[in-house]
């Protein structure tokens, strides 16, 4: 294959193609016409052998293609997907969609004043000059794991065959500067003396002999990626590759240097930190390259380098990492547990251990063994015997007359190994290998624990970000002098805007934090009270589990001082004293419907709100809680726990109030800037906001995710519904029936309640938690969906969309010339250059004041503008309703629209009927019926495939009567 073209032929053919990047004033989106499995599919489909028919619509990453052999002529190009920064289009490039017209980088904001702004983000002075030779790497049938590829391609057969210089990608790619004509073919046998094996066959009689294809596909040049960064041509396939290349390159040392998992690089012998449980943590470094805006035309590759904070296990003996990690005393107490049998909760632990790499040294100090645990068998090394020389012995017999070692803990488990069919050993000869990571969902200890490891002030963490930049050290890496690569060591500064706080104002008296980003409610009132007096309320105590009574007198002088309170900030109670009922037994849903039905009864009506006191902060009791009063009854409820009930602080109180008014119909406060101190603020036109969020469970788990979309219930955007559904498995985009069946109610609410009838002349679409690889997703997919629902009312509807989305889920961060007393940005902080994309419209805005630690910017990428709205508007909104957020008295980091979102779709998983602590007696057989659709659990056509062993059935959630319209409430805050 040739090497890049000429570049002014390149600028030449795309102007005559028409693919010019837009102008600034073209809001159009273009997207692909295919939506569906078995709809035609996108104009330009992923060429990708052997893939399922579901395309890539599924929002989830792409599968490797399955088939043994990949053409680089008609194949997409091989990317590693992880957090690669490459903006839309390049992420069109890389999936082989049409790429769409994005909204085009305006002018710089002039919102506030100017400011000084150094970002964790270095410069690329100087790229590769030469041209690159990339090779496609076929390594046995092209299905192997990723360890074996990565020692096949570092055996002594493969680098005496080609020698010094190589970078190799760990999967299918391989670049040189040096033009190898001929395609390559070797077979590697692993187990020869040359690579470090016995030489010998092996028992089993397998071979491990693997054969490995390298084959020149085409040249990597550079001229076109400066070209794209100079803005004179668009991005497609040229720069894709060289951008690739460079990443793999700046990777290619560190990797072999340190642990790395991802993008992430761990030295060993550092400083640890214990989190318990066998658990440990130290800091590392991460980097991603990223296309950044310099301001102006100008544009740049930069690298991003953070601090990583890594969870490793302990380097311990076997049984006393397994001592630790399932909480036992000593290893007696470890045995007695296991004794139990493969199915005791202790042995379950112990799962956590499989595919640790372990060491043994059994056969002599000089012999070091490598093993990977398979698993645990659970006879003791007396019991379990095998055959030596046609004679049976046990394990215990055969260390005592081979190794002359006596094992101290006989009765422990044995553990099976990888390697080989029946490779079993000892636990207390086994140890743990260094830089293990610990990749499981840790517990609240463990938690605790990582926060003060982690969270660290901006002057420390920028300290670690040193510390990263000598471990990554590219002035001396041998990869980038050979390819004459250059790196500033020096932060980038950036010019930036401190958007000036708006007034926070509520029915009486107003708050100006100014740049402290807080204010309190003494003195305030609610800018609107609940909409119907409190009159039929409860009250409910759970006695500890010790069972001590809680001191009845000590609530009532709560109630009667949150009355009080509340009355203060304007609500409306009419009842002081609610009904009062002392929770008995365990059955969490007795103690809701025992309360329902006593509150109700005394007050012949239906109850507006349920309190419950509790003993302590127990997320399962919380969660039947939930469930039972929002899936059974439909009534909000309230939990607190009964130690602040006894110090009953006015703070708390008032924090309490804020909650509790929300989820009565009411407001706190709403932000006034220099433009939106009229009755509808910043909005000129009746606007709708609409927010989303799908959560994926822990790693490992079987549940479903959960999606979540709210929407704003008045013309403010102050208040929120929300709703939820399950959304198949491991499923990031919303599904079209979860899309209908939630947002039609509430848009009937919108304009019913909202809109006067009429429905809102634009809408603003907040989505949250997807990657750069899954923008284009959204806007095919869910707007689309969104879009088709509101012409199901009226085919003539159409109404415009903006469609943004926010992340937090980045490396970069704000380390400001003048920060407050921490050194952390001031709430408003606005940065637009230096790693932002150089052609598509994103931006970080800083909006809340960190309390501790870093503070995290938020990452705004407007996808769709078919109104035009300016970006000063857009940051205005932002920034603005953040401090609207409805029960602080601080502006949240995010927009509130996503925010609730995020609560929302954690606050429903007591709604699933197959959640863990669902026995609460409430009616699951509602909601049972599993979803229509593929199966991946009802994703409708836009499952991707989901891993194998995943479940196929997802059930939908508990439905929630509405008779006290808690649907258009918020029941989640």
């Amino acid at each position: 294959m040739a090497g890049p073209p000429n570049i002014k032929q390149r600028v030449s053919e795309q102007q005559n193609r028409g693919t010019s990047r837009p102008s600034p004033s073209s809001p159009s989106v273009s997207t692909s016409s295919g939506r569906r499995s078995g709809d035609a599919p996108p104009s330009n489909p992923p060429s990708h052998a052997g893939r399922s028919g579901h395309g890539g619509y599924d929002g989830n990453r792409d599968p490797d293609a399955p088939s043994t052999q990949r053409n680089p002529a008609t194949s997409r190009i091989l990317v590693d997907p992880k957090n690669f920064d490459l903006g839309v289009a390049g992420w069109s490039t890389v999936r082989g969609y049409g790429v769409p017209s994005m909204p085009p980088r305006p002018a710089p904001s002039t919102l506030g004043s100017p400011i000084k702004v150094g970002l964790n983000t270095f410069r690329v002075k100087k790229v590769p000059e030469e041209s690159v030779y990339q090779y496609d790497v076929i390594i046995g049938d092209g299905t192997e794991k990723r360890g074996l590829m990565n020692k096949v391609w570092q055996s002594k057969a493969v680098r005496t065959a080609l020698g010094q210089g190589w970078i190799y990608d760990g999967n299918k790619l391989a670049w040189s500067m040096k033009s190898v004509d001929r395609e390559l073919r070797l077979v590697v046998d692993l187990d020869s003396t040359d690579e470090g094996g016995h030489g010998r066959p092996r028992k089993s009689g397998k071979e491990n002999k693997h054969r490995i294809v390298i084959k020149q596909t085409n040249v990597v040049g550079f001229s076109v990626l400066n070209a794209y960064l100079e803005g004179r041509t668009d991005f497609d396939n040229t720069v894709l590759e060289s951008i690739n290349f460079f990443d793999h390159m700046l990777r290619e040392t560190p990797r072999g240097r340190y642990t790395q998992i991802k993008r992430s690089f761990f030295a060993k012998g550092q400083a640890r930190f214990e989190l318990g449980s066998g658990v440990e943590a130290f800091k590392g470094v991460y980097q991603t390259l990223r296309i950044a805006h310099l301001g102006g035309k100008q544009a740049c590759l930069t690298i991003n380098v953070d601090v990583a904070n890594g969870t490793f296990w302990k380097e311990l003996p076997v049984h006393q990492a397994a001592m630790q990690l399932t909480g036992r005393r000593d290893i007696n107490d470890l045995i007695n547990a296991l004794k139990q049998g493969e199915g005791s909760r202790t042995a379950q632990d112990l799962k956590k251990m499989r595919k640790l790499h372990v060491v043994a040294k059994h056969r002599g100090k000089d012999t070091v063994d490598d093993y990977v645990i398979d698993r645990f068998v659970y006879k003791g090394a007396r019991d379990h015997k095998f055959d030596k020389d046609g004679k049976m012995i046990s394990v215990y017999d055969h260390f005592a007359s081979t190794y002359n070692i006596r094992l101290q803990f006989p009765d422990l488990p044995l553990v099976k190994m990888t390697k080989g069919k029946m490779t079993v050993l000892p636990m207390e000869v086994l140890t743990i290998k260094p830089n293990e990571r610990y990749a499981f969902k840790m517990d609240e200890r463990q938690t605790s624990n990582m926060i003060k490891f982690a969270v660290t002030p901006p002057a420390e963490r920028y300290k670690a970000v040193e510390h990263g930049l000598a471990m990554l050290d590219w002035d001396t890496d041998p990869v980038c002098k050979s390819f004459g690569v250059e790196v500033s060591k020096a932060k980038t500064m950036v010019d930036a805007r401190l958007i000036l706080a708006p007034k926070v104002q509520f029915g009486t008296g107003d708050a100006k934090p100014g740049t402290s980003g807080r204010w309190d409610l003494k003195g305030k009132k609610f800018l609107q009270p609940n909409t119907a007096p409190l009159k039929c309320w409860g009250v409910c105590v759970v006695p500890g589990r010790r069972g001590g009574k809680p001191d009845r007198s000590i609530v009532q002088n709560f109630i009667t001082e949150f009355c009080k309170i509340y009355k203060s900030h304007g609500g409306r109670v009419e009842n002081a004293t609610p009904e009062f009922t002392l929770a008995a037994g365990d059955d969490v849903g007795q103690w809701v419907t025992m309360l329902w039905n006593q509150t109700g009864n005394k007050n012949n009506a239906r109850p507006q709100l349920l309190l419950f006191i509790l003993p302590d902060k127990d997320t399962t009791t919380y969660g039947r809680i939930k469930r039972s009063a929002e899936c059974r009854y439909g009534v909000v409820s309230q939990c607190m726990q009964y130690a602040h009930v006894q110090k009953c602080q006015g703070q708390y109180i008032s924090n309490v109030c804020m909650k509790i008014n929300a989820k009565l119909g009411g407001s706190t406060a709403r932000a006034i800037g220099t433009k939106s101190g009229g009755p509808t603020g910043l909005f000129s036109v009746p606007t709708m906001v609409l927010g989303a969020d799908v959560s994926h469970a822990a790693p490992g788990s079987q549940a479903s995710s959960m999606a979540a979309l709210t929407c704003s219930m008045d013309r403010l955007a102050i208040r929120y519904a929300a709703a939820c559904q399950t959304n198949g498995y491991r499923v990031e985009m919303i599904t079209t029936e979860n899309i209908n069946e939630m947002l039609k109610p509430m848009v009937q609410s919108w304009v019913q309640n909202v809109g006067g009838g009429k429905f809102p002349s634009r809408i603003i679409y907040f989505r949250d938690g997807v990657s750069e690889g899954q923008y284009q997703h959204v806007l095919q997919q869910e707007v689309q969906d969104m879009k088709a629902l509101l012409k199901t009312a009226d085919p003539n509807l159409n109404i415009p969309f903006v469609v943004i989305v926010g992340s937090k889920r980045h490396h970069v961060r704000f380390f400001p010339e003048k920060g407050d007393r921490n050194g952390n940005p001031l709430p408003g902080t606005l940065v637009e250059t230096g790693v932002t994309h150089p052609f598509e419209n994103d931006f970080y805005l800083c909006g809340h004041a960190a309390i501790k630690g870093t503070a995290r910017p938020m990452h705004y990428h407007v996808l769709l503008n078919e109104v035009n709205m300016s970006n000063e508007e857009l940051q205005t909104m932002i920034y603005e309703h953040s401090y609207q957020y409805i029960r602080a008295t601080t502006p949240v980091s995010q927009h509130p629209a996503i925010y609730y979102a995020h609560i929302a779709s954690n606050r429903a998983i007591p709604h699933d009927p197959r959640w863990a602590g669902s026995s609460d007696g409430a009616p699951s057989v509602v909601a049972s019926r599993p979803r229509s659709g593929s199966q991946s659990g009802g994703s409708q056509g836009r499952s991707g495939g989901s891993s194998s062993g995943a479940p196929t059935n997802i059930e939908k959630l508990l439905p929630m009567p509405n008779q006290g319209s808690i649907m258009s409430g918020m029941w989640y805050i």
